[in-house]
């Protein structure tokens, strides 16, 4: 059985809630990500934010991203994610279900990892990853 450990991308990195969107945007750049856990001031994931969240809920709106916190535009909802023993097939459920391209991968409530589209892509069968990608553009805004 494959798990969320063995495809997960290791080493992310958390943004802070009270970082500002210049600084977020800067360390995408920087890692060539496009969406970065964001965490509290507990340590504990409170989100993900993307690139497109920026520029979308941002930029777009006329805030200044100098003056935005990354707190601002995770909000309250529901953070998904999914255990590091958890198998692939719960993983894949959960991108689908949720339409989301990116999961966070926690152990013990830590952040340990994320899985994107892309580390799927690498890792599983093309039939397996075809299927996600139609369920999470199918459905998606």
């Amino acid at each position: 059985m494959t798990t969320a450990r063995e495809v997960m991308h290791r080493g992310c990195e958390c943004l802070s809630i009270n970082e500002n969107l210049t600084t977020a945007a800067r360390r995408m750049a920087e890692m060539d990500v496009g969406a970065l856990p964001v965490c509290g001031e507990d340590g504990r994931l409170k989100g993900i934010i993307t690139d497109r969240d920026i520029v979308v809920k941002a930029i777009a709106q006329g805030r200044n991203p100098s003056d935005c916190r990354a707190g601002e535009l995770v909000g309250e909802g529901e953070v998904w994610y999914v255990d590091a023993g958890s198998d692939i097939e719960s993983v894949l459920h959960q991108m689908a279900e949720h339409r989301i391209r990116r999961l966070p991968v926690l152990e013990e409530n830590e952040l340990v990892g994320i899985i994107s589209q892309a580390d799927l892509a690498a890792k599983l069968p093309d039939e397996m990853v075809g299927e996600l990608v139609t369920a999470i553009s199918s459905t998606s805004h």
